[in-house]
């Protein structure tokens, strides 16, 4: 191995002259702690001039591969970043970048000792360093370069993987070589507070470094929002502008407006899906193994098929392996009890009764597809049912009853995560949040909002005014609210949870109350706004006048280890907006000490 007094003795440009010299030097840029805000380690970074062409890491790794300095150049960076951080008599861990191809070929050339050697001799204990592996793509032998990361390890010093996730990433390499860390791709961290795709791709890499026993760090984080969703998904470390720049000198605490975001209790809201998943399979659906018939398969072997089988009702036809009509039973016995049928036709294909464009379902189908089934114009479908396949060939039939029970069940389910009209959060995660609140030990607000009247509203305009009803109701709840403190599920129907972290949150709902009432009644004809409310039937059948629809919210304070789990939240809301309508206000508080309306 070199000393930081390595000259570069071939190549010339300017990187190689910058080398030469003394104008390449380290920064270093802090790695946090998401449980506390504490500096766990840095990473080093290599800078060359300011004012030049030459400044950043990018450009240097340019000029670099532009000269043939690769090697050169990657190992002089780790010495300069080893040997100012001996100089400075640092004593926490240092993270420094290395290519998997370099790193190889400085391991064949100096060997473990002289490797050792060098690091202790610049001021650095190899348990205090992290090599950083980059460009780790490339590696051809991933077997050899699993057996140099073990040489390394057997010294003390640590793994981390960069850049996991940018798209040439190795999941293969991360089982493999089961680094002490793995780094999140910026990208996966920009903007995570607004996708919900984000965060689920960051939940299952969290999967994955449980089973390794890795730690995560997240790199770039630059807005507050970013680092609260990270800190509350439970994210090991953080990187990024935000908690400290790269610097000259490490760093001995983070940015306050990152340290404010560390010590405050409050959670982030998380982004949801803004759709319900139609995603199903027939694995949920009771498959019948049902003998089928072949093209050539007549009348009476069809009959004697129905006969033996008494509960079959329908049959497919194949040719070979692959399904090309089914025969409905009632229809076909029905043809083949009549006088004289079997004698004149009982020999004959019983093709001639097949519908030849059965519906055909895949084992992995989407729930559209089933629905597609319910809507059609030719409800044959619904009484011969279909045909299901695995890639392609025959496996079985379902029933028209199943379906409809598969695509209900389906869609509660789908609904329990997002409801399908609002697309708003459905009960799954209102009571994940909850837990994840009761968990923070933060107090908060728990809102149950519920209409007045929606009823008689409904019936008297239909759905789908009553629909637009509804989307009202979610647009403002999510109006009369902060989006990054304050989180809005939808229960199903006309209930909604608002569950606020924000001090107005008094102002917001009494504000939301009243805008309703002043939009809502723009949905009423001019004859029912200028009486003031609907004739219409009560629930038991009498006629009696209705006012206008209102909204009523039961609120329930929530403060530290006051309930032991959502249920008792959700359930205590649920009784203060039955109160509310009750006492018919618009909004009612309660908590263990105070009971009040407003």
């Amino acid at each position: 191995m070199v000393t930081r007094s390595y000259a570069v003795r071939r190549g010339c440009g300017p990187l190689a002259d910058l080398m030469r010299g003394t104008g390449l030097y380290p920064v270093y840029q802090p790695i946090v702690s998401l449980e506390g805000g504490a500096i766990y380690s840095h990473e080093a970074l290599i800078r060359g001039p300011q004012g030049t062409s030459l400044h950043t890491p990018d450009m240097l790794l340019a000029a670099a591969a532009h000269e043939r300095l690769n090697f050169e150049f990657e190992t002089l960076c780790v010495i300069a970043a080893l040997d100012q951080w001996g100089t400075l008599l640092q004593n926490g861990r240092l993270f420094v970048n290395i290519s998997a191809q370099v790193l190889v070929q400085v391991l064949k050339q100096c060997g473990r000792d002289a490797l050792i050697e060098m690091v202790s001799g610049l001021g650095v204990l190899p348990r205090r360093l992290v090599l950083e592996i980059t460009e780790y793509e490339r590696v051809t032998d991933m077997d050899y370069f699993a057996s140099v990361v073990g040489e390394l390890r057997a010294i003390g010093v640590s793994i981390a993987l960069d850049d996991f996730g940018d798209g040439r990433s190795s999941l293969r390499l991360w089982s493999q070589l089961k680094p002490e860390i793995v780094k999140i791709d910026k990208y996966f961290t920009k903007d995570l507070s607004l996708h919900a795709d984000k965060v689920k791709t960051i939940q299952a890499l969290q999967q994955i470094a449980a089973i390794f026993d890795t730690a995560l760090v997240a790199e770039g984080i630059e807005t507050e929002d970013d680092l609260r969703v990270l800190r509350d998904l439970g994210i090991s470390y953080g990187q990024g502008y935000l908690l400290g720049r790269p610097a000259a000198l490490p760093r001995e605490q983070i940015e306050e407006p990152a340290m404010a975001v560390m010590q405050d209790r409050r959670v982030a809201v998380f982004p949801e899906l803004r759709r319900a998943s139609n995603a199903g399979s027939l694995k949920r659906l009771l498959v019948l193994e049902a003998p089928a018939v072949g093209l050539d398969a007549t009348n009476d072997e069809l009959a004697s098929l129905f006969m033996t089988h008494t509960k079959l009702h329908a049959a497919a036809v194949v040719d070979g392996t692959r399904p090309v009509g089914i025969i409905n039973r009632s229809r076909f016995m029905n043809e083949y009890s009549r006088l004289y049928y079997r004698e004149v036709w009982g020999r004959k294909p019983c093709l001639v009764h097949a519908n030849l464009e059965p519906r055909l379902i895949e084992r992995d189908h989407n729930v559209d597809e089933l629905i597609g089934i319910l809507t059609s114009d030719d409800q044959r479908y619904l009484a011969d049912g279909f045909v299901v396949t695995d890639n392609g060939r025959y496996a079985g039939l379902g029933t028209g009853d199943q379906l409809v029970r598969s695509v209900t069940e389906t869609r509660i389910e789908a609904a329990r995560h997002a409801n399908p009209l609002t697309f708003l959060p459905g009960n799954i995660p209102i009571s994940q949040h909850i837990e994840r609140l009761l968990n923070s030990g933060v107090d908060f607000v728990a809102c149950y909002a519920d209409l007045n009247n929606f009823k008689p509203f409904n019936d008297q305009y239909g759905y789908w005014r009553g629909d637009e009803m509804i989307r009202l109701v979610a647009r403002l709840a999510q109006a009369h609210c902060d989006p990054r403190r304050d989180f809005v599920g939808h229960v199903g129907g006309d209930d909604f949870i608002i569950l606020y972290q924000s001090d107005d949150w008094r102002v917001q709902c009494e504000q939301f109350i009243a805008e309703f009432a002043k939009r809502a009644v723009e949905l009423f004809d001019p004859s029912a706004r200028a009486a003031g409310g609907i004739e219409a039937e009560d629930r038991f059948g009498v006629p009696r006048f209705f006012p206008l629809t209102t909204i009523s919210i039961g609120a329930v304070k929530v403060a530290r280890d006051e309930y032991a789990n959502a249920e008792q939240v959700a359930s205590e809301a649920a009784r203060a907006k039955h109160d509310a309508k009750t006492h018919n206000v618009g909004l009612l508080v309660r908590d263990t000490l105070d009971f009040s309306t407003r």
